[in-house]
């Protein structure tokens, strides 16, 4: 009997990609799977098989665990000459004003892949091919531009994704933007997808298409090498605890940097009394954050410093003060109380499709913000920082939800809200979601200011606080994409999908 199961993806092809698996015999995990590699085509821009990942996972009868795939410093056996090099400047307007760096030079070793091969191996039940089906089927028949892509693409397509001709002539019109609905058609990607059905995860990283890969990137003057591909390896380890009123949380360990941050603003917050207010949200926001800055952003070992981070965590009370669009997110709980909570990211995209294989490539070495010590300063070798924070839990009535969103630094301050009014407040999921969000960023000059979305009632709540406040308009892209499954403890599932992007649910 086919498994029911609620199932929170970016696009409605995604979320069809997911019930698929499920008819197939999957579960929660199939599904993720299977609507993570469907996104990955059917929103370009917005994340590529050729990313990093984690997949939170929590079985109905055992601990709860993740897997983490995300991107790798490559360059093993690279000539010296190429560290530094290989790099195109490209600045945009989005989130007002960002300078990334795209190129070959950009690209870092993929690790999604490899993590859904594992997360398959030991939790699928689908065959693999099946979870390839619609994503395959999409590519080669053409699929329409989201909304969300299309909502990107005008900022990027002059410059990431101008500079390399198959990306401009499959992705862009002559480097313009094309608008919603547009319909794009990639057989090569779509063979390449085929492949991967075909041979499993390993073709990406030891076989033939591993090699075409690592060529296509040498002879443009990147890092990745095939070493780099076949020394990868998807890290399997216990996720990390917290609580938040009668419900158990799990989010993905050190080394990550999203997980521990999102963990320790709910623990500062999980020790107040009474309603949580903006004002002792942003306050958490800061502090957890200023901490973030001094210990996590430059950290030579991110899990050291994650685990100090929480230490330090543990001394503070409230008042203890210091002085990507480009993601994609999956969330899906079945009814055997399975909940599988699945990020991925590409960064802003390195605007490379890799010779013959549709495939566009990572630029997580680009990325200023995941590369504090320096563009390409890493040791070949190095799991690199990341904001991604899926998230599962369980409540003492045996509710069951999965949860995560896109939006770089803005994933943790957009979960930590949803799990506020959620979890503390009793609010129903989708107005959880719904709900404006603020967000404290952290500027250059040592300050911070308040980013919030336009709302009476919150812009009133945080009048008296000392730091600038910045509106966006309602329900922007900028606050992240939130999309969660839930099984109640009656059995009833329901999901909630993000209006700030063009989401979408499937129950049943």
């Amino acid at each position: 009997m086919t498994r029911q199961a609620a199932i929170a993806a970016p696009n409605p092809i995604a979320t069809q990609a997911g019930q698929v698996a499920l008819a197939a015999g999957g579960n929660a995990i199939d599904a993720a799977i299977a609507a993570m590699v469907t996104a990955t085509v059917t929103e370009p821009g917005v994340v590529s098989p050729l990313g990093g990942c984690y997949i939170n996972i929590w079985p109905a009868d055992g601990d709860p665990v993740v897997i983490d795939g995300n991107v790798e410093m490559p360059g093993r056996g690279a000539d010296p000459e190429r560290f530094g090099a290989g790099l195109i400047e490209c600045v945009t307007t989005y989130g007002g004003g960002l300078t990334t760096y795209a190129g070959p030079g950009s690209v870092a070793t993929p690790g999604m892949v490899a993590a859904m091969g594992l997360a398959h191996e030991r939790y699928g039940r689908a065959p693999w091919a099946e979870l390839f089906a619609v994503a395959e089927h999409s590519a080669r028949a053409g699929f329409p531009l989201s909304q969300t892509a299309a909502t990107y693409f005008p900022l990027v397509a002059h410059t990431i994704f101008n500079w390399d001709p198959t990306t401009r002539a499959v992705y862009t019109d002559d480097g313009t933007s094309w608008p919603a609905g547009h319909l794009i058609v990639d057989g090569s990607l779509a063979d390449t997808l085929a492949e991967l059905a075909a041979e499993g995860a390993g073709a990406l990283y030891t076989g033939d298409l591993g090699l075409r890969i690592a060529a296509d990137i040498g002879e443009r003057g990147g890092l990745l090498t095939r070493e780099d591909l076949t020394a990868y390896q998807p890290d399997l380890r216990p996720a990390l605890p917290t609580r938040l009123g009668r419900w158990r949380l799990a989010c993905n360990p050190p080394p990550s940097i999203g997980g521990p941050v999102l963990t320790a603003m709910l623990r500062v917050l999980g020790e107040v009394d009474g309603p949580v207010t903006p004002v002792r949200a942003a306050r958490a926001m800061r502090q957890v954050l200023d901490l973030r800055m001094q210990r996590l952003d430059t950290a030579e070992d991110l899990r050291a410093a994650g685990e100090e981070l929480l230490s330090t965590i543990a001394t503070l009370g409230d008042t203890g003060l210091p002085t990507s669009p480009d993601t994609a997110h999956v969330s899906v709980v079945d009814t055997d109380g399975f909940a599988c909570a699945l990020t991925a990211s590409a960064g802003y995209g390195s605007g490379m499709t890799v010779a013959g294989t549709g495939l566009m490539a990572n630029n997580a070495l680009g990325e200023p913000e995941l590369n504090r010590r320096g563009l390409h300063a890493l040791a070949p070798g190095t799991r690199m920082a990341s904001n991604m924070a899926p998230t599962t839990a369980r409540h003492a009535d045996g509710s069951v939800l999965a949860i995560g969103t896109p939006g770089a630094d803005r994933i943790t301050t957009a979960l930590l809200q949803v799990l506020l009014h959620f979890c503390v407040h009793d609010e129903e999921l989708q107005h959880a979601i719904n709900a404006p969000r603020l967000h404290v960023r952290l500027l250059e000059d040592g300050g911070a200011q308040i980013d919030l979305e336009r709302d009476e009632h919150l812009s009133a709540a945080l009048a008296d606080q000392d730091l600038p406040l910045r509106e966006y308009e309602p329900q922007d892209m900028y606050f992240g994409g939130v999309g969660a499954a839930l099984l109640s403890a009656d059995g009833t599932l329901s999901a909630g999908a993000d209006p700030r992007r063009a989401s979408a649910t499937a129950v049943g």
